[in-house]
């Protein structure tokens, strides 16, 4: 019974033809792109969500200053770097014009929170219509709407809220007094009376209740400080990286490997590896040739 070469089944099928490796060649070259590319992606992501993060941190615990220092009037939008920063306001809530926002789960309860415009008066006797969220209710017995909301202070109210930039307008319908995105001309449009009695006051931002005096007589559960998770992006940009370099290797080890198979050699990933610090056989890869088939059998000495 004899023993039958280990590169029999490659022998027998022959080397590949130039054709056929151009093609390896570009399907590699093409999978390695498109795995920089989802590394890349990964990439800016992770860089965008570290400014996000930074941007909170930076602003979430900084001074309160007057709304006005960064609203001055009507028709004003809370620029980037401002998004989080607290800001007093002070004048009345527009109660009648509560609306809820659905779908936005707090702690992984199902609920709505309480959007509420509020008048606000600026130091130079200009009014701002500014919508607060004042935080978060359950669902009720029949998960279509809350089993009551608790009514904001009347008459003349100082808030504490972090502003937030206005959210783009949703496309997706809400029952009547329900919307499904912070979009001030939105929520004010959902209100009973529609959106008119503010127009010409309202800004391009909304307030997250951090405080309200006087307090009111039943408080809502309050709104949670934003996610500083930077999440997996990184990673997933490293992993891809390495993806895209697997391809390109892999296809020269398979070139490798073929061309010492025609020349009775065997080539493993640890010779690659090492190729480059050790003499080779003129290739640079240190070539394991199989032993001759008709070699003596070596001998053994015995003791007497």
């Amino acid at each position: 019974m004899s023993d039958a070469p280990a590169q029999h089944g490659e022998e027998s099928r022959g080397p590949r033809t130039t054709r056929q490796w151009v093609v390896l060649a570009v399907a590699a070259v093409v999978l390695a792109a498109l795995c920089l590319v989802a590394g890349r992606w990964q990439w800016n992501r992770a860089q965008a969500r570290d400014a996000e993060i930074a941007l909170v941190e930076a602003n979430w615990s900084a001074p309160v200053v007057r709304v006005e220092e960064i609203l001055p009037g009507p028709g004003a939008v809370v620029p980037e770097a401002e998004v989080w920063q607290r800001v007093e306001l002070t004048g009345e809530y527009v109660a009648d014009a509560t609306v809820l926002l659905r779908n936005r789960p707090v702690g992984g309860r199902g609920g709505y929170h309480v959007l509420v415009p509020f008048e606000a008066r600026l130091a130079d006797g200009q009014e701002v219509v500014v919508v607060v969220d004042r935080g978060f209710v359950p669902l009720g017995s029949d998960a279509s709407e809350p089993d009551a909301v608790p009514a904001p202070p009347s008459g003349e109210v100082t808030v504490v809220a972090s502003l937030r930039a206005d959210e783009p307008p949703s496309d997706r319908g809400a029952p009547p007094g329900q919307v499904q995105a912070i979009s001030t001309a939105q929520v004010l449009a959902a209100g009973p009376d529609g959106g008119q009695w503010a127009q010409g006051r309202t800004v391009g931002a909304y307030g997250a209740l951090r405080a309200e005096d006087p307090a009111p007589a039943t408080g809502l559960t309050p709104l949670p400080k934003p996610d500083t998770d930077p999440g997996s992006h990184l990673s997933y940009a490293f992993q891809w990286c390495i993806f895209a370099i697997g391809a390109i290797g892999g296809y020269v080890l398979l070139w490798r490997r073929e061309r010492g198979a025609l020349r009775g050699e065997t080539v493993s990933a640890g010779d690659l590896l090492l190729a480059s610090g050790e003499v080779g056989d003129g290739e640079g890869v240190r070539a394991r040739r199989a032993p001759a088939t008709g070699a003596a059998p070596r001998r053994t000495r015995r003791t007497p």
